[in-house]
């Protein structure tokens, strides 16, 4: 009996593949257009081949910027991967304090990313913020605005507390899909609890961790409107990451060849990490 195909159905996709383009295969394709010309004004372009990539690539300040985004991105991670594994295992699996636990873990993620940079900026004054009267009142010297330092324990810390509740709510749902019948197991073997998050809930939530390393990572190493807004990039070029970056030139100089040629390099980069951690993470957990 033949087949019919009912050709009809794309169609109903054809809305989606029109959004997609517009929304990212023509600006990229404009991208690619502007990191290999150059011009003077009056809309008037000129060739200029792999200029702009050597460029860049010999560029101190684009490594430099690439350095402080690579260390933000793996102190995060650091950071936000055990602690909201910490907090998961200490969530009640059952009873009222489920939705209660579920709901201020998922408050932080609602805030939108400009809010959080405003308040983490008010909160970081010394003059008005709270944050910057008690860490004086205790005597420690903390001023976001002069001290590199503290810029990015500051940033840091915004980072921590907007984000953490995604790992949490990940490492959650992975947690509450094990079957009771591992830790019945485990319970008449006598198994510690150490050794039941070692070889049973580590080993069950590898995956949803897969997930939340990348989406931290990708997130982390993109991050643009909360340290701006805080720091500004500041003091100096300390916050400086490679998106602050690729904005004030885009932007602020208008350097549109210099810009686009970096943005394609930041967006390989992006894709040739995630697939680092993707490869190595998935082929860890065929191994066992």
């Amino acid at each position: 009996m033949d087949k019919t195909w009912n050709n009809k159905a794309w169609f109903m996709v054809l809305p989606v593949l029109l959004l997609v383009a517009f929304s990212a295969v023509i600006p990229l394709m404009t991208v690619v257009n502007y990191s290999v010309q150059d011009t003077f004004g009056n809309n008037q372009f000129f060739w200029a081949g792999t200029e702009w990539f050597e460029e860049m690539l010999h560029s101190d300040r684009f490594w430099q910027a690439m350095a402080r985004s690579l260390i933000f991105s793996f102190v995060i991670l650091a950071i936000e991967i055990p602690l909201g594994i910490v907090i998961a295992l200490n969530m009640p699996r059952s009873g009222w304090g489920v939705p209660v636990c579920l709901v201020l873990m998922a408050l932080p993620l609602l805030i939108p990313w400009n809010v959080v940079g405003t308040i983490w900026q008010v909160f970081g004054r010394v003059d008005i913020g709270l944050l910057g009267y008690v860490m004086n009142a205790l005597g420690v010297d903390y001023n976001y605005v002069n001290d590199p330092l503290d810029a990015w324990v500051t940033v840091i810390v915004m980072d921590v507390w907007h984000w953490t509740s995604l790992v949490v709510l990940l490492c959650y749902a992975g947690l509450v899909s094990i079957p009771d019948a591992y830790y019945q197991a485990a319970k008449i073997d006598g198994a510690s609890r150490w050794s039941i998050f070692r070889h049973i809930q580590l080993p069950k939530i590898r995956r949803v961790l897969l997930i939340a390393v990348l989406l931290r990572f990708m997130d982390s190493f993109m991050i643009y409107t909360e340290p701006f807004v805080v720091t500004g990039g500041g003091p100096g070029n300390s916050t400086t990451f490679l998106s602050i970056d690729l904005v004030k030139m885009a932007v602020g100089q208008f350097d549109l060849g210099p810009a686009a040629a970096m943005s394609i390099i930041y967006f390989l980069i992006i894709l040739l990490f995630s697939w680092v951690f993707y490869t190595v993470m998935t082929n860890s957990g065929s191994e066992r």
